[in-house]
């Protein structure tokens, strides 16, 4: 696979010559993302007589982007494996046989003003801080989307709509789809830029899914809300509340809350920092509406902790919601060397039948070192553990588990392999 990517980033270059005559603007970039992981109790606990996972996995990506006057094209080809994970072998090692290369971002953007312009196909869908929007990036895959967007923006203000419609393949009667994938995606985006050091964005996002895999009946969750963003000299403070109506899967009445606080002090090499999230869970199950918040698309490992035990709030605490109190020390060693320790504290923000007794579900510790080699590369690595309670234990369905901790070393290699502007 990696003479293939070798391949086709030459053929890329050659293809780029032929457009110099165009007068345009070509950069072809590339991205390689190595991951080594001690899994032990990563995203969920294990039996004390469990040995840890040891994996390594990574990402391959090529980047060409042609912009010519109104024209803009992006074509980002990438191969994502955990090593080893061919099924077939010979005598000289591990060759392929499983699909990992695949198309990331394909769009095409037109640009019928300076102030105007319209994506179409496969894209990132990247907002605000991420909560309900995202590219998840922690992924090795990351999120692209199949969509529309229609975007205009000024010095002042930005607008976006988008809009999607997903099938499976191209039927001639019916249009099912697997219930727990986005069928159709809309949204409006507006941002607009109060100072130089606050800004604000308003987001409406109508979001269906089919009732079942075999109906074309949509249900749509409608989620409205706010982000603030203030930036200034000594402080970085981030904020949203996002509430959530319309309908769920089954079409039954939604009425639920996301709130997130972030606040940093900036003090000098040495920056605290605290924050809050609260996300609204259910106290009837069977209720005639449900108060559980659905973050949709948004990032996972970015919130809730970073050993990743709530990526699906639903089922990860049984509908009862989640709190989260926790705060953080940036230290900033060098300009090239940067140290943050987070911890968190977790609980339950609704009891129900499913649940358990006690709201307190643990602690979480986070410990990360980061080295910035130049602008285009930089090495992370991470020890990271998590104190139980009996509750967590509890939705977890494990008893006397190993002592959970996650450690991982990566490394980030985005460079430019070719650019072309004409004069």
């Amino acid at each position: 696979m990696t003479k293939l990517f070798i391949r086709l980033s030459f053929f890329l270059t050659c293809i780029a010559s032929p457009f110099n005559k165009a007068f345009a603007q070509i950069n072809v970039d590339a991205q390689y993302r190595p991951r080594f992981e001690i899994r032990s109790g990563y995203r969920e606990l294990i039996p004390k007589d469990a040995d840890p996972s040891l994996i390594a996995s990574q990402r391959m990506r090529l980047s060409l982007t042609y912009e010519k006057n109104f024209l803009r094209l992006v074509f980002s080809p990438q191969d994502v494996r955990v090593w080893g994970d061919e099924n077939l072998t010979s005598s000289t090692g591990v060759y392929g046989k499983y699909a990992s290369l695949d198309l990331y971002e394909g769009y095409i953007e037109l640009k019928p003003t300076p102030s105007v312009r319209l994506s179409i196909g496969r894209q990132v869908l990247s907002y605000d801080n991420q909560r309900l929007l995202s590219e998840r990036d922690w992924n090795q895959n990351g999120l692209a989307y199949d969509a529309v967007v229609l975007k205009i923006e000024n010095e002042r203000a930005d607008i976006h709509i988008g809009t999607s419609w997903n099938s499976l393949e191209a039927t001639t009667s019916e249009n099912f789809y697997p219930s727990g994938r986005i069928k159709s995606l809309n949204f409006l985006w507006i941002e607009h830029k109060f100072s130089d050091h606050l800004k604000g964005t308003f987001s409406q996002i109508a979001s269906g899914v089919t009732k079942t895999d075999s109906s074309s009946t949509i249900n749509f969750r409608q989620t409205s809300g706010i982000y603030i963003d203030l930036n200034t000299k000594n402080i970085r403070a981030k904020s949203n509340l996002y509430y959530q109506f319309g309908n769920n899967q089954q079409g039954t009445n939604v009425s639920a809350l996301l709130a997130d606080v972030d606040i940093m002090f900036k003090t000098g090499k040495i920056c605290p920092g605290m924050g809050f999230s609260y996300l609204s869970g259910n106290k009837n199950l069977n209720g005639k509406t449900d108060h559980l918040f659905d973050v949709l698309y948004g990032a996972r490992h970015r919130f809730f902790g970073h050993m990743d035990y709530f990526r699906n709030i639903s089922s990860h605490t049984r509908g009862g919601g989640l709190v989260d109190f926790y705060g953080y020390l940036n230290l900033k060693v060098t300009d090239k060397i940067n140290i943050k320790n987070t911890g968190h504290f977790f609980s339950l923000a609704q009891h129900n039948l499913l649940t358990p007794d006690s709201k307190y579900l643990g602690y979480e510790n986070e410990l990360k070192f980061n080295y910035r080699f130049e602008h285009w590369g930089n090495l992370e690595a991470a020890w990271l553990f998590y104190l139980t309670t009996d509750s967590f234990e509890q939705l977890q369905n494990i008893n006397n588990p190993r002592f959970p901790q996650f450690v991982y070393v990566s490394l980030s290699v985005n460079t430019n392999i070719f650019k072309e502007i004409d004069r």
